[in-house]
């Protein structure tokens, strides 16, 4: 019997193998060998999603809030699921759980600001990051606009103002490819990133 590991699921994997010359021996009538695997998966999936999880929180992420404005209404959530695509045309990637509140908000809007957020906005990334009503959310900081109509934060460090070009099916996400249409760096300030489940600063900026 032997134990093998496959993408964290564990199979028991039996193996009996009678020859013909041993058959003979015990009576059975056998012209070639004969071979017997059965393969039994143990593994619970939600404690494989629970692993991944626990795997994805050693994974440090710069934290951003992204905004939408527009016929669909005005909404915003914190995420890390952020990256940049290429610069030709400057894409960004955002990742958005289809079961979220501000879903319908951001796809039928077509449009969103991805806002990158500096140490001191802990509290404000928690009030996005939560149940919080929207009114309250854009009620913490101050926010204006760039191009597009969502809203972006005054003191980001960066934001990245954009129109949804693509989105692809990721299992319980939509991928949203978003071409960036205006920027606003702000200069100096320590980033902020999420790792381990908390909240760290990201160095200085010269």
């Amino acid at each position: 019997m032997r134990l093998l590991e496959m993408r964290g699921l564990t199979w028991y994997v039996a193996c009996i193998q009678i020859s013909a010359r041993h058959a003979g021996t015990m009576g059975m009538n056998m012209k070639t060998s004969v071979a017997i695997e059965k393969a039994i998966p143990v593994a619970d999936p939600d404690v494989v999603r629970a692993e991944f999880r626990n795997a994805m929180a050693r994974m440090a992420a710069a934290v951003n809030i992204v905004t939408t404005n527009g016929p669909a209404g005005l909404a915003g959530f914190a995420a890390t699921a952020v990256c940049s695509v290429t610069d030709s045309p400057p894409t960004l990637l955002v990742c958005l759980n289809r079961s979220a509140s501000v879903h319908p908000a951001v796809t039928e809007n077509g449009v969103l600001c991805v806002n990158v957020l500096s140490e001191g906005h802990q509290d404000l990334s928690r009030l996005f990051g939560g149940k919080t009503p929207v009114a309250e959310r854009f009620a913490a900081a101050a926010w204006s606009e760039l191009s597009t109509g969502s809203p972006a934060l005054e003191d980001a460090l960066v934001s990245f103002d954009c129109r949804i070009v693509r989105r692809a099916d990721g299992g319980t996400h939509d991928i949203l490819m978003c071409e960036v249409d205006a920027i606003r760096q702000r200069d100096g300030g320590q980033g902020l990133v999420y790792f381990d489940r908390n909240y760290h600063p990201a160095g200085q900026a010269e």
